[in-house]
């Protein structure tokens, strides 16, 4: 049966970072992928494009964020353009609000989005959680329970293993890794896209820029929060990170 996997970000690139190993290898058994992304990332760095003004690295990271979604086979991209950086400063429920229409329209049996922590602390990661916990709780309240979707959070664990900086604290615990290993070039093809985000992507995977994909892991790490309308006890196993698939 066919499903349908929506992934919920913060900014271009977020995806490609945190998924894309994941979405490529669901679009290849024949799962529908969308995307949803809250910023067009205009209050990043160009890296070596020269840009104007904020507009102008906006499109630029909407064409590289396309560009991702083609490498990784995304069905649809729903951009929702909010400032960068300003998400903790949205109204959190009108937030919500526009995620739920999409939740509705789709009836995902899968959502993903960033962790409470953000994976590195972004004020922007924190607010796109909140406000995708709650679209899913209240989209639970329109939906039938056979409609209702898995929720997960995405982590990164080996995020900070090239960096000189640490993971912000009150991490959750990851529950399950999803086997990417024969979609390691399609997460690396992807990062290549966000090219104006060239120092991001070298701090975390150094030498992927160049075509090396050997630094991009096997796994990809999640944690399961809600299914059937319920709350999942997230506790890490004694036995280590067990293998998952988010939908079969």
């Amino acid at each position: 049966m066919k499903k349908r996997l929506l992934f919920v970000f913060a900014h271009p690139d977020d995806e490609s970072f945190a998924c894309a190993g994941t979405m490529a290898k669901y679009r290849d058994v024949g799962h529908d992928i969308y995307l949803i992304c809250a910023t067009s990332g205009c209050g990043g760095k160009s890296g070596e494009y020269q840009v104007n003004c904020k507009q102008e690295l906006a499109s630029l990271r909407e064409q590289e964020l396309l560009q991702a979604c083609s490498v990784l086979g995304v069905s649809d991209l729903y951009l929702l353009r909010y400032p960068d950086g300003s998400l903790a400063n949205q109204d959190i429920d009108e937030m919500a609000e526009k995620i739920e229409i999409y939740i509705l329209q789709l009836m995902p049996h899968v959502i993903v989005t960033f962790p409470p922590n953000g994976v590195t602390g972004h004020r922007d990661h924190i607010a796109i959680s909140r406000a995708t916990e709650q679209a899913v709780l209240e989209s639970e309240k329109k939906l039938e329970q056979s409609q209702f979707c898995s929720f997960f959070f995405a982590s990164i664990p080996h995020y900070y293993d090239y960096c000189s900086d640490s993971a912000p604290s009150g991490a959750v615990p990851i529950t399950g890794k999803v086997n990417i290993i024969q979609h390691r070039e399609a997460k690396g093809r992807a990062l290549q896209a966000h090219r104006s985000q060239i120092y991001s992507v070298n701090r975390a995977y150094p030498g992927v820029m160049q075509g090396d994909y050997g630094v991009i892991g096997q796994y990809e790490y999640y944690t399961k929060v809600r299914a059937n309308g319920q709350n999942v006890v997230t506790q890490e196993s004694s036995d280590g990170i067990p293998e998952i698939e988010l939908c079969h």
